[in-house]
């Protein structure tokens, strides 16, 4: 078969793919679809981060393509035939693996079909409705001595008919510390006059300064944790890496990642993972336990609880709800302390929601049984006579209004059984302590809690809801403790090293526009530098200004008008 017939055909296959995929955007699996064997092809749209966010700012659907990471080497230019049906990869790629990507010479011809197949001059291809097709986004392995990571190309349009495309290409440098470097402004505003014979240009400056950052929870790489971070843009950059000048535009952004160690809430969340492990077990019938909350196991904590309230009932016989209570607030002066007091443990604490508090570090199904077995046992020889808030619909609550008339129906703690009843006593409790939080601020009236509080739902439904409080619980929580930030961190505003700098070199108006990016940043600009250059996250030093190494990146377009 001869070369351009080859080439043609794989044109035709990648088109054929690419408009399938965006056809059927409605049923896209999770997985990648595939092409000649070695490359996944994702479609990108708002409702995921993108990739590129950094350098590009275009349209918010697009194809990515990168290497497959779970098929066996083969020659990515063998015949396929074009008539198999598209097909989804239906294997998982192995845990913790990023995006891989493709040779930058493979890269470069899968950029050339994109192109072709986009061209309606290209009338040998025989595509009888030639359709705008989103643009292409390429990880590149930087194998070449410019280090491209990206190759993109992108349509121009004028109504419904394609008038010609942008290519992008995408380097990056570094880490370095050696700021000589750096181009000078004016030779990157004269290259960008060169290349699109364009007599001015407009400048815009970017700069993030990072005032705070947590520790990620999870054991992954980039940007994660929680943090706090000021962006500011201007417009007329004078030189590279140039302060913000005073009329700059400042946001302030705070990024929240729920269960970190050194959040005010952190024990509440700790609950609510209890919560969500009850919820799942009980919808999957097994259930992996978290971490204890408590050093002492339940059993020893629900057994002291019950002999200390059988010791206030026949012993000192003073009201139950007062002595519950100040028990509640002394098992609670670490917690309080922990959290700063931002979100305490409530004062009218129940029997059930007692309950809970002893029971929220089990760790197996039998703990879960054997401290509901001395429970109920207590409460059916009438060893306490709790008391319990009106409207409680759990079945422990209604166990305890059993007891008060001397018959209580029995229970076999067997099955989802026990697991129901601990998730009924958690969801009641925590219910209850985030209405406490949101009404007791003026933050919300109880009328706007009535979704989140709902029974009307199932329980997997409701610990879902849940969830959802616990998120603006941390965005509330958080954003009273960043908003008092201390002279240090406020300090970072006025120093000249920022975590990302930036200038957008900008010619010709709509359609026309053209753009040329350089940027610096302390982290590697992109996930799939990562996998194929793990060297850069050793070599990226923090600790000292001086030190500070930058990663160095341009993004540059070529503009292609078909005539």
């Amino acid at each position: 078969m001869a070369a351009a017939e080859v080439l043609c055909r794989a044109a035709l296959e990648l088109y054929g793919r690419l408009r399938r995929i965006y056809e059927e955007r409605g049923n896209v699996p999770e997985e990648p679809y595939l092409f000649e064997t070695d490359v996944e092809i994702c479609l990108i749209d708002d409702s995921c981060k993108s990739p590129i966010e950094s350098f590009w700012n275009g349209s918010n659907t697009m194809y990515v393509l990168q290497k497959a990471q779970h098929h066996e080497e083969s020659d990515p230019v063998e015949e396929s035939n074009p008539g198999d049906a598209l097909e989804a990869s239906k294997l998982v790629p192995k845990e913790g693996s990023g995006p891989v990507a493709l040779p930058i010479t493979r890269a470069r011809r899968l950029n050339s079909l994109y192109a072709m197949v986009q061209n309606p001059n290209m009338t040998h291809l025989k595509i009888r409705q030639l359709v705008v097709l989103p643009p292409l986004w390429i990880r590149c392995d930087s194998s070449d001595p410019q280090h491209t990571y990206w190759l993109g190309a992108e349509p121009l349009k004028a109504g419904h008919k394609i008038t010609g495309i942008n290519l992008y290409t995408v380097t990056c440098n570094g880490p370095t510390a050696d700021k000589t470097c750096f181009p000078n402004l004016e030779e990157l505003k004269t290259q960008h006059k060169m290349r699109h014979h364009s007599s001015t240009v407009m400048t815009k400056g970017f700069a993030r300064y990072e005032l705070f950052r947590a520790p990620s929870v999870e054991d992954t790489i980039g940007d994660s944790g929680s943090c706090v971070f000021v962006d500011m843009t201007w417009k007329t950059v004078d030189k590279i890496l140039e302060m913000p000048p005073l009329t700059s535009a400042a946001m302030l952004n705070i990024m929240l990642e729920s269960g970190d160690p050194g959040s005010s809430v952190y024990r509440v969340y700790r609950e609510l993972q209890l919560l969500l492990t009850l919820a799942e077990g009980l919808k999957t019938g097994v259930t992996e336990w978290p971490e204890r909350l408590e050093s002492e196991s339940a059993v020893k904590l629900v057994q002291e609880f019950l002999t200390d309230l059988k010791r206030k009932m026949f012993g000192s016989c003073t009201s139950g709800n007062g002595n519950e209570t100040e028990e509640v607030k002394s098992d609670s002066t670490a917690a309080e302390s922990a959290i700063k007091s931002i979100f305490s443990e409530r004062g009218d604490l129940d029997f059930a929601e007692q309950v809970w508090c002893k029971m929220r570090s089990v760790g197996s199904y039998q703990e879960v049984v054997e401290c509901l077995s001395q429970i109920i046992k207590s409460l059916a020889c009438g060893d306490i006579q709790p008391w319990i808030h009106q409207g409680s619909n759990s079945l422990l609550s209604k166990l305890v209004q059993q007891s008060y008339h001397g018959k209580m129906e029995t229970i076999s703690l067997s099955g989802i059984t026990p697991i129901q009843m601990l998730l009924e006593v958690g969801l009641d409790k925590m219910k209850k302590d985030y209405v406490s939080f949101f009404t007791g601020r003026d933050l919300a009236a109880l009328t706007d809690m009535e979704y989140f509080i709902s029974t009307s739902v199932d329980l997997q439904e409701q610990v879902h809801r849940v969830q959802k409080l616990h998120h603006m619980l941390e965005i509330m929580v958080s954003s009273t403790v960043f908003l008092s930030l201390k002279h240090e961190n406020l300090y970072l505003l006025t120093n000249d090293h920022p975590e990302i700098w930036k200038v957008d070199i900008i010619s010709g108006h709509g359609p026309k526009e053209v753009k040329t990016t350089w940027r610096v940043s302390t982290n590697p600009p992109f996930d799939h530098m990562t996998n194929d250059t793990g060297l850069f996250l050793n070599s990226t030093v923090k600790g000292s200004h001086e030190e500070r190494m930058y990663f160095i990146t341009l993004a540059q377009c070529s503009q292609v008008h078909f005539v």
